[in-house]
């Protein structure tokens, strides 16, 4: 009997002799065509979002990796299906949104910024292979905001205010994408919480999850609409003449933005991380605020908006 080294030389010579030198070569390029793909980056179909993947675009092309533009993909769980699916490779997302993918939703982690990220890094992590980077100090939650008439009307300062209201027969109508209606951590989560339930004719389903589309909705009372799905940073609110109810009761989990991106590709590009942390860490509340307003309001392009803002904090040149 030969010897297992030998016997095993001997299967690494045919190998060698049946592919030949061109075959061994062929993996070697496949290798390194995998690593010298562009990293695809996409983003959901919002402002925000198209906003949060300019960012990563311009800042991961001016550190010298490149990209793929997939942005505006679609909603919530079509972006993250393709994530996890690997057809994308990095996306901007919320950390309160753990709560919603791994139904973990009475953890209170969720309602701090720092203990909801550890949270969904590390179930991430464990069960998909995705790890989030650094996030932003804003909360992007989501929130209903209403007319200014309105609530100076009827003194509608609160969601807890807006239950009275509707409970004592208050015309209102609210617009919103059909996501915010049916995920049990959004509207439903208010409706528990604050003792409401809005009828089909008090509400004006719109496609996509733009805020800035249901906020326009109500500015302009589109079909009897007075109140729009709004998210914590939007910048068109106040100037549009609407206002944020409070939530007093704390219903939604903190939704600090964040690039999340495929374990693989980060092993890759390793520098994605580093490229990344300072971008983030300018993107505070106000500052989204103000750069949502420049592309909903002004109707500057995203990703200008983005090269302008980057290039104001000497990220890139």
């Amino acid at each position: 009997m030969p010897h297992p080294l030998r016997r095993r030389a001997g299967l690494i010579a045919i190998a060698a002799a049946l592919f030949g030198t061109g075959a061994l070569s062929g993996f070697a390029t496949d290798a390194a065509a995998q690593t010298q793909r562009p990293v695809r980056v996409a983003s959901k179909i919002d402002t925000e979002g198209s906003l949060l993947g300019q960012l990563i675009i311009k800042t991961l092309e001016a550190g010298g990796v490149k990209t793929e533009n997939r942005l505006q993909l679609g909603t919530t769980k079509i972006v993250r299906t393709a994530l996890i699916s690997g057809e994308i490779d990095l996306y901007p997302e919320y950390t309160g949104n753990g709560a919603f993918f791994f139904s973990d939703e009475k953890n209170p982690a969720w309602k701090n910024h720092a203990a909801g990220f550890s949270r969904v890094k590390e179930l991430d992590a464990e069960h998909n292979k995705l790890v989030w980077l650094q996030p932003s100090p804003a909360n992007n939650t989501w929130a209903i905001a209403v007319r200014k008439d309105l609530a100076q009307k009827h003194k509608l300062q609160s969601l807890a205010d807006l239950g009275k209201y509707l409970a004592g027969g208050g015309s209102f109508k609210l617009a919103a994408s059909a996501e915010f209606v049916e995920r049990p951590d959004a509207l439903p989560a208010f409706q528990s919480a604050y003792g409401f339930k809005l009828k089909q004719d008090q509400l004006l389903a719109l496609a996509g999850g733009d805020t800035a589309v249901t906020i326009k909705a109500a500015a302009e009372q589109t079909s009897g609409v007075n109140a729009a799905m709004a998210y914590g940073t939007d910048g068109p609110v106040s100037a549009l003449g609407l206002m944020i109810l409070d939530d007093p009761k704390g219903v939604q989990p903190v939704y600090a933005p964040a690039a999340v991106v495929r374990e693989a590709v980060l092993k890759q590009h390793p520098k994605i991380a580093t490229l990344l942390a300072p971008v983030f860490q300018t993107l505070d509340g106000p500052t989204l605020q103000r750069l949502n307003a420049q592309i909903a309001l002004e109707g500057q392009d995203a990703g200008k908006v983005a090269e302008n803002h980057l290039k104001a904090k000497g990220l890139i040149k």
